[in-house]
């Protein structure tokens, strides 16, 4: 039986390890799998609690197993619960990063492997439409040599503040300092970038977790 708890909790700790990691490709690589690994099991685990309030009985069950059990038993509620439930993740994907991560897992069922991940600069305090820049460093093994990231940070720094604090003394914002650049993970093609999205999109699950069991509740609750 599938613990969300468990998992919820297990995909905060990938999340700490991505953000203390962050942006060595190799270790963001290796938590983001085992984080989205995790999501896999929380939105399974959400069809095997609806498995067992609607009397499916079906152990390890997806949505798909969940949706074929509900026809073959015509169970209205359950095949209900189903259709609320893909418009809940349609409505829970319309936002900037929740829309990212869905396109992430799905290149990573489809390709078996994250998108290129690449290392930008930005300001630790963000604004609206704050710009990044792309850094390229040495890596060892695949893993970051931290003091040579330091130093194309250095190098590249001058031109980046110029930039970013032309676009923020023009909105009145404050202006960014030298001390305040820091370097993170971002997947290539989709500009995501990856430790701020894990974080925000365990709110976005726990939503999801949270009203399927008061849906569950509403449709197998009767008189």
């Amino acid at each position: 039986m599938t613990d969300i708890e468990d998992l919820v909790k297990r995909c905060k700790d990938e999340s700490t390890q991505i953000k203390r990691y962050d942006p060595d490709p190799y270790y963001v690589d290796y938590f983001f799998r085992s984080y989205l690994n995790m999501i896999s099991r929380i939105y399974d685990g959400i069809f095997e609690e609806a498995g067992r309030n609607f009397g499916l009985f079906i152990p390890q069950c997806n949505k798909e197993m969940f949706m074929e059990k509900s026809i073959m038993k015509n169970d209205p509620n359950a095949i209900k619960f189903v259709s609320w439930y893909e418009e809940k993740i349609r409505e829970e994907h319309n936002n900037h990063y929740p829309a990212l991560m869905q396109k992430v897992v799905e290149f990573y069922r489809v390709y078996k492997k994250l998108p290129k991940i690449k290392i930008m600069i930005r300001a630790k305090e963000r604004y609206k439409d704050d710009l990044t820049q792309e850094i390229s460093t040495r890596l060892n093994n695949g893993k970051l040599v931290r003091e040579d990231m330091q130093i194309e940070i250095n190098r590249q720094a001058p031109v980046f503040l110029e930039v970013i604090n032309h676009k923020r003394a023009k909105n009145g914002e404050p202006s960014v300092s030298k001390d305040s650049i820091v370097a993170s993970a971002f997947f290539e093609c989709y500009e995501f970038e990856i430790g701020y999205a894990t974080e925000i999109y365990i709110q976005v699950v726990n939503r999801i977790v949270v009203d399927s069991r008061e849906k569950l509740r509403e449709l197998t609750t009767w008189g």
